[in-house]
């Protein structure tokens, strides 16, 4: 078994993770999110090299359109299961499945597409979100986007993992002096919000461990972050060189990356 995954984009324009689990024989995929239009998230699945049609279940994170996209018509096309806690579907006003909807909660264990997946609560102004802790047995994978601060359970709940793809979303200045609106502002910068650089650096400190390797830092603000400032926040958190910070952007994602 292996596990490796892959952005297929990450930011505020729209947000979606591939993992790939198995052996050479047989692989099986998970799409973390797919918060962009149809179009898009099918030609960038088919620039990864998968079909629709080849993706075992979908896990929504939580509401926010730049994370549920085109949910509904990619699962009812290509008849997907939908794993999302009850809390993201009453947000998402409620729609019909049509039987693909599977429920989650902080705390379970699930079975997917090959991999044990742990889905955790995280502090974000969305009805229940979650995040993820993926694993084949082996290895194991983290996914912490969408919180406004890092809070025990989360840092129990990404504790050894040995990659993260971990959010760092905005330079605290280049927000403030932004043309947001004050009470998009606070809303960023809150503790239902999102994480800083300085934020994500930290929380990088207290994850890192020896057999930790790629930490792909997601969900870069594209008017109040620089990828320069990420970089320069999480290299040394992670005692590594800035050109080994790896980040996903919203055009491109990112390469394949093993766990």
């Amino acid at each position: 078994m292996s596990v490796r995954f892959k952005s297929l984009g990450s930011g505020s324009a729209g947000n979606a993770t591939l993992l790939e689990a198995g052996d050479g024989l047989r692989r099986r995929y998970l799409l973390i999110d797919c918060g962009m239009p149809l179009r898009r998230l099918v030609g960038r699945l088919q620039q990864a090299g998968v079909e629709p049609d080849e993706l075992a279940a979908i896990f929504i994170t939580h509401e926010h359109v730049d994370h549920t996209g085109c949910v509904l018509s990619l699962a009812l096309r290509y008849r997907i299961p939908v794993w999302m806690s009850r809390g993201t579907h009453a947000g998402m006003g409620a729609p019909d499945w049509e039987g693909l909807a599977r429920w989650t909660r902080d705390g379970d264990v699930l079975d997917v597409a090959g991999m044990q997946l742990q889905p955790f609560t995280v502090p974000h102004d969305a009805r229940e979100p979650l995040q993820l802790r993926c694993s084949d047995g082996d290895r194991v994978l983290g996914i912490a986007t969408d919180l406004g601060h890092a809070t025990a359970h989360v840092v129990d709940s990404l504790h050894q993992c040995h990659a993260l793809l971990l959010e760092s979303n905005h330079d605290p200045g280049m927000l403030a002096a932004s043309r947001y609106p004050e009470f998009l502002k606070r809303r960023v910068a809150g503790d239902l919000g999102h994480l800083s650089n300085a934020a994500a650096a930290a929380l990088a400190a207290r994850l890192n461990h020896g057999r930790l390797g790629h930490v792909l830092a997601g969900h870069l603000s594209e008017r109040n972050n620089l990828p320069e400032l990420a970089a320069a926040a999480l290299a040394p958190a992670l005692n590594r060189n800035l050109s080994d910070v790896l980040l996903a952007d919203a055009a491109n994602g990112s390469d394949w990356l093993c766990v």
